[in-house]
């Protein structure tokens, strides 16, 4: 596990960019962490990181928010309104789990025990005025992603 706090808002936004130079292909990454503690925050930097220019929303209520950026499908999934397991397969995740795509989970854990491992899991809490970021890998794809970013 790597730890990393995170002063403000910006700082969390240039961490996504960051990561994302890591990120070539395939990835499966679930963002745990309480209301307001800046999950779509640090995918908004990813997705930038990545090259999209436009508009990168919360997909609280559409729960799926899908970004093609030069060839590569990103979907950034928000599960926080689901209700039953069984919606997931109805919205399509399992399809999307089988592409080679980017693809970033929040509130995983409404989907435990459907959801695969992740091959990284990105937990963020607020500590003071910032955020304490932890960081697993659970793949080796996760580990190295890891290893190269620090």
């Amino acid at each position: 596990m790597i730890q990393k706090f995170i002063e403000n808002e910006e700082a969390q936004l240039e961490f996504g960019n960051k990561l994302s130079s890591f990120i070539s292909d395939k990835i499966l990454i679930f963002l745990e962490g309480g209301l307001g503690a800046g999950k779509t925050t640090l995918t908004r930097g990813l997705i930038r990181g990545k090259g999209f220019h436009g508009n990168v929303k919360s997909p609280t209520y559409t729960l799926i928010e899908p970004y093609k950026i030069e060839g590569i499908d990103i979907y950034h999934i928000d599960l926080y309104r689901v209700n039953d397991i069984n919606e997931l397969e109805y919205l399509g995740i399992r399809d999307i789990l089988s592409e080679t795509s980017i693809v970033i989970i929040e509130w995983p854990q409404i989907g435990k025990n459907w959801l695969p491992e992740p091959d990284l899991l990105i937990q963020i809490d607020k500590k003071d005025n910032g955020r304490l970021i932890n960081l697993t890998s659970s793949t080796k794809r996760g580990k190295n992603i890891l290893d190269s970013y620090f």
